[in-house]
């Protein structure tokens, strides 16, 4: 069933696409998106029943960097160029729902599972029988779930700043680092629920929603946020409400290239594509029930200091289920640490490569 899947996949591939057909299809495709400024030219390939967009550089071992939310394949634009030159095939897809991959209405067409397949289609197009899967935020979801559920397609996982998850059968990890946030029915991940609701308030001003999510400093403080208010929005990570300040918390660190790109990203295909995957998540359980349970392939977990929502604690027991496994953690970095400190994470991410698979 498995092998027939993927040659159905192989057969509906839609697959380098000529630079002059480009920017038709970009326009068919979602809202005027343009391709990232700092990358590769993107392709097209048609892989689990969607079109997705798929920057790509150099040759070697196959290395697919999945991102998370609210970012894009751009959000990998440091180490696309750095991985190609030390060696190794570098791809970076626009994930279902992002950028100028296609985005289905239906949430019930965001899943764990059909985000793997997503990325199974894309390596039966270009041949690729296993791959690296490097991932940030949700993008590390889904590359430690790809171990589990496709063993046979994986070289190496590396997870930054996304743990993987304890198996069900391992006792919990004693002595855990507690969590700083404080659980409420306000937490981001309950208020992304509601279709609309936060669409309406991230869509109202795109620019002021990226200045403070994508900045440093703020809720990316650890040693600050331990010090605020326990009922604060902050500590509640309420991202919705801190948004709807005049002046949101943090500081924008990206160059205005950066920022303006995602703004005019965001500004056409809105977020909802997006927020379908946490309006998912429900499903995971059931994805992953069948799924083997240890990870067999090396694995790589890199952390940041200072990210709250995932800590670098999140990692501690991961040995006990990964047969070969190392970390570490960047410091002085909030979330978005392949972009705050991209020299760091490039010089880990590459001699790891270098050591495990070059």
């Amino acid at each position: 069933m498995e092998s027939t899947r993927r040659e159905f996949m192989k057969n509906s591939t839609l697959a380098g696409i000529g630079s002059a057909l480009l920017p038709i299809l970009v326009r068919g495709q979602n809202n005027n998106v343009q391709p990232a400024p700092m990358m590769p030219e993107p392709s097209f390939i048609r892989t689990n029943g969607i079109n997705m967009a798929v920057y790509e550089k150099g040759e070697g071992p196959a290395v697919v960097f999945c991102h998370g939310w609210p970012e894009l394949a751009f959000s990998w634009r440091s180490q696309i160029d750095a991985v190609a030159a030390a060696g190794f095939h570098a791809i970076a897809p626009d994930q279902r729902g992002f950028g100028l991959s296609e985005a289905p209405e239906d949430s019930m067409q965001y899943d764990l599972g059909i985000f793997c397949d997503d990325l199974l289609g894309i390596m039966d197009a270009k041949g690729i029988e296993k791959a690296v899967f490097v991932g940030h935020d949700w993008g590390g979801a889904v590359v430690w779930a790809m171990p589990r559920l496709h063993p046979n397609r994986c070289l190496g996982v590396i997870g930054l700043n996304t743990a993987a998850s304890r198996p069900p059968n391992l006792a919990p990890v004693e002595d855990s680092e507690p969590s700083l946030i404080i659980q409420s029915p306000r937490y981001y991940f309950a208020t992304f629920q509601q279709p609309g609701y936060a669409e309406e308030i991230l869509e109202a001003n795109v620019r002021k929603t990226f200045d403070f999510i994508l900045s440093r400093g703020g809720i990316w403080d650890k040693e600050a946020f331990a010090k605020i208010p326990a009922d604060s929005d902050e500590r509640r990570m309420d991202l919705l409400a801190m948004l709807q300040r005049e002046t949101p918390p943090g500081d924008p660190f990206m160059p205005e290239e950066v920022m303006a790109y995602f703004t005019e990203t965001y500004e056409a295909t809105g977020f909802t594509g997006g927020l379908n995957w946490y309006r998912a998540a429900s499903r995971i359980g059931t994805v992953m029930a069948n799924a083997q349970a240890r990870i067999e392939v090396p694995s790589l977990y890199i952390g940041a200091e200072n990210d709250v929502i995932l800590p670098p604690s999140s990692a501690d027991g991961m040995e006990d289920f990964i047969t070969d496994f190392e970390d570490y953690t960047v410091m002085d970095s909030g979330h978005w640490t392949q972009q705050e400190k991209p020299e760091e994470v490039n010089r880990v991410i590459i001699n790891w490569l270098n050591r495990k698979f070059a």
